[in-house]
């Protein structure tokens, strides 16, 4: 059974953080929101909970899209290859924000789950508990969103219906207040460009 956590998203407290944190570190899954839908995650560092979320999502390795929640621009630059200055300079402007940037992964990325990704996904969400989390835990979350198979409601908001639906299938489940149903924007930055890839919450074109 998930344990359930009200946090203060403008606030969060440092001594529940930590209680998710103490689940992240023993391979829990935990539901969490972020400045867009609500994410589900797991430690990066951990190999029986990233097997644990694949099996959540019911994926391969090979077919799972890989993100990580960053606390900021200085883990970013540990888990891709050499971001050139003027794109640096954008990415200073955006981040936090609803935005999920597509880079080459660096060689500090591990081998997760029997396959080398090459590219990966970096967001910095402009919500202070999953980058609270983050800067607890001392490294990326790896992170994918909450997706029901609904055709009215997608992406669920309500903390305590989440909860409900999910309190059998994850280890624990954050009530940051109501999430919102629009996804991040998602540019590939891979060749040097940026191409919008999927828009959603966020408008690179404010910042290029």
């Amino acid at each position: 059974m998930a344990e359930f956590f009200r946090i203060n998203a403008d606030n969060p407290q440092e001594r529940l953080l930590n209680e998710v944190v103490k689940i992240l570190k023993k391979g829990g899954l935990v539901i969490y929101p972020t400045d867009t839908v609500y994410g589900v995650g797991c430690d990066l560092n951990n190999t029986a909970a990233l097997k644990k979320l694949l099996r959540f999502k019911g994926l391969k390795a090979n077919k799972m899209n890989l993100s990580f929640i960053c606390y900021d621009l200085s883990d970013i630059t540990t888990y891709v290859k050499h971001i050139e200055t003027p794109t640096f300079r954008i990415l200073k402007k955006a981040l936090p924000g609803p935005y999920t940037f597509i880079m080459n992964a660096s060689s500090a990325v591990p081998k997760l789950v029997d396959t080398k990704k090459k590219e990966v996904g970096i967001r910095v969400p402009d919500n202070n508990i999953p980058r609270e989390l983050v800067r607890l835990l001392g490294n990326p979350i790896v992170t994918t969103s909450l997706k029901q198979d609904d055709d009215i409601l997608e992406y669920p908001t309500d903390p305590e219906l989440i909860y409900e639906d999910y309190e059998k299938q994850v280890d624990a489940v954050i009530d940051g207040g109501f999430g919102n149903i629009h996804l991040s924007t998602v540019v590939n930055l891979t060749n040097g460009d940026f191409d919008v890839v999927r828009e959603g919450a966020g408008d690179i074109s404010d910042f290029l």
